[in-house]
């Protein structure tokens, strides 16, 4: 288990600049925590390079983008863009011949599922196999990489990499009621952990969201050698999630979402960073709080902790832009309502003793419960029926306002090399968007 370090200061280090280099190691969807990153080595003037994980064409075999995906991916990315696969995970790989973990899983029904037996040593090859596509192209892309890094320019690596369910239609039956479902809809958690799909997806978790971050750190050795020889540095940063510190009361307190079924990654990930950070090279996660994006909405009650984030700009030494960042969160919601009322609403949902009850840090990731899902999926839906528009929430605000903090302290942070684990807690993104806004 990782030691809880928060960022407490506001980085000032300004190592990147003109004719340096950012590589994107993930590819660039929606909008999401790499833009912040994104948007502050643009300000800095360094040349922006990002990668694909590619297509699948209509046999599931992987490709490259065609002219039209190139040109908006590197539209999007507003950089050059290596076009050579790298999507990770190997959910649809296999030896020649062979099923894939996938093609494995197509049997599996709402019924059946927790019953269903995989063939481990069936499962490894496809494993290993997934591996070995990865590592090929990493090393194709990181030679492609080198010859647009100059000698002594800078280089920052962000790591964006996440995710790995497989593509089966009773996954999305068995997440719901997973991460939806209370009363006689509830499911544990748990019960998919000690499923053999379960243990799959936490196999493939692990390929997607930690050990391309080791991927990322091993292909690119030659650059790294090459410009620390020539006077440049090296930065590598990846996105964590292991709680954050909000607002309880008057008082920063850790808590989390529960079940984040991607925290034993999300561990591992911060594994491989302290691992490399041992061997001298500066590796951070960054463990950032809970949004609302695209990927995460199938976790409800996931944005209950961004709404402290009000009271914490206002502690943090708030002024004239804070009080109108309340006042769009006020007009977001029903006449009538106020938005103090749902502040008050979200610190009776966490001084309840059944949410007190799941921060325990050293415990993390815990099991969800029916007493928990009530209370938190709960909390969740009355609240999102208090605004005019679901479309339009308040949480879609801070959670913007969460991606504007974030860019500069982890762009600052890893120039100022911390640690290889940093939380940042609702605190330091407080300051740093009353700084930026004053």
């Amino acid at each position: 288990m990782t030691e809880l370090t928060s960022l407490r200061h506001i980085p000032q280090a300004n190592l990147f600049r003109k004719g340096d280099v950012f590589v994107l190691f993930g590819e660039l969807f929606g909008r999401g925590y790499a833009n912040g990153l994104i948007d502050e080595a643009r300000k800095a003037g360094m040349t922006i390079v990002g990668i694909t994980v590619g297509r699948r064409d209509e046999n599931n075999a992987l490709r490259a983008l065609n002219a039209e995906e190139l040109a908006e991916a590197e539209a999007k990315l507003g950089g050059r863009i290596i076009n050579e696969p790298l999507m990770a995970g190997f959910d649809l790989d296999a030896p020649a011949g062979e099923q894939n973990p996938t093609e494995m899983l197509s049997g599996i029904t709402l019924k059946s599922w927790q019953e269903d037996k995989l063939d481990w040593d069936k499962i490894e090859a496809c494993r290993q196999a997934g591996v070995q596509r990865f590592s090929a192209s990493a090393a194709i892309v990181m030679a492609e990489i080198d010859k647009l890094v100059p000698d002594g320019a800078n280089v920052f690596f962000a790591h964006t990499m996440a995710g790995g369910i497989p593509k089966i239609k009773a996954f999305l039956a068995i997440a719901n009621r997973i991460y939806k479902g209370r009363g006689e809809r509830f499911m544990s958690s748990r019960a998919l952990l000690d499923s053999d799909l379960g243990k799959l997806i936490l196999m493939n978790f692990d390929e997607v969201t930690a050990n391309t971050l080791q991927h990322l750190i091993t292909a690119s050795a030659a650059i790294r050698e090459r410009v620390t020889k020539t006077g440049g540095e090296v930065r590598y940063s990846a996105y964590g999630y292991h709680g954050t510190e909000i607002l309880i009361g008057d008082e920063y307190q850790w808590q989390t979402y529960t079940n984040y079924t991607q925290g034993y990654a999300k561990m591992r990930l911060e594994s491989v960073a302290e691992a490399a950070w041992k061997q001298g090279i500066a590796a951070t996660v960054f463990n950032c709080p809970e949004i609302r994006t695209n990927s995460s909405d199938i976790f409800v009650g996931v944005e209950l902790s961004l709404f402290p984030l009000l009271k914490a700009l206002k502690k943090e030494g708030g002024g004239a832009w804070v009080d109108e960042q309340w006042a769009i969160c006020q007009s977001l919601l029903e006449d009538g309502v106020s938005l103090q009322s749902i502040l008050d609403t979200i610190e009776a949902y966490n001084q309840d003793a059944t949410s007190a009850s799941f921060r325990n840090f050293e415990a993390w990731p815990m099991d969800n419960t029916p007493a928990l899902a009530d209370v938190m999926i709960g909390t969740s839906e009355d609240i999102t029926k208090l605004h005019k528009d679901r479309k339009e929430l308040i949480t879609d605000h801070l959670s913007s306002l969460v991606l504007e903090g974030t860019g500069p302290l982890m762009f600052h942070a890893a120039a100022e090399k911390i640690a290889p684990v940093l939380w940042l807690n609702h605190d330091i993104i407080a300051r740093e968007l009353n700084a930026l806004h004053k």
